[in-house]
């Protein structure tokens, strides 16, 4: 699995002795430098390929190989709908956006609501028992996604904090207790 023993059968008790609200420096200025898409209604291309850049550059080439217009008209359909699955479906259809990558699409522009999905906070989910599914934490469906998205929800919102804040704090919990190679 690529973790030791978490000291945790349940996720409240790791939230709570683990909670940050302190962002990443540079997440902080992307996240800054992109607050103007929800208001504008779309992304550009540039913002884009930033946005890859910080969540996976391997998904470059893809990336770079959507049209300005094809981003754009997608983009605007997501930020338009209310619909968690139809948006998911829309960012799928740009080249290079995976459900890892259209999650950190949807985290830059709404951290509040948002977190990313990877499998460092999948892989942590499943070792204590919150999710049941796909203990490698690769390859995820709709339903996966949609399950951590609710989970992370509740857990911002008993908190009072913003879902990227659950997120991140996870991500930082699994570091903590990795041993060994991320992937096989």
């Amino acid at each position: 699995m690529g973790t030791k023993d978490i000291p945790f059968d349940k996720l409240e008790p790791l939230i709570i002795k683990h909670l940050s609200k302190d962002e990443y420096e540079q997440t902080a200025e992307l996240i800054k430098e992109l607050s103007i898409v929800k208001k504008r209604g779309f992304l550009t291309k540039d913002e884009l390929i930033k946005i890859c850049q910080w969540k996976s550059p391997r998904a470059i080439r893809h990336i770079k190989s959507n049209t300005s217009p094809t981003i754009k008209k997608i983009t605007i359909q997501v930020f338009n709908t209310n619909y968690e699955k139809e948006k998911i479906e829309l960012l799928r259809e740009l080249k290079g956006v995976s459900i890892p990558m259209a999650s950190a699409i949807l985290m830059l522009t709404n951290p509040k609501r948002y977190g990313v999905i990877d499998i460092r906070v999948w892989q942590l989910l499943y070792k204590i028992g919150t999710v049941k599914t796909n203990p490698k934490g690769l390859n995820f469906s709709f339903q996966e996604w949609y399950r951590y998205l609710k989970i992370i929800q509740y857990f911002a919102k008993n908190f009072k904090v913003k879902a990227r804040d659950i997120e991140r704090t996870l991500f930082q919990v699994h570091k903590l207790y990795q041993d060994g190679l991320l992937y096989e």
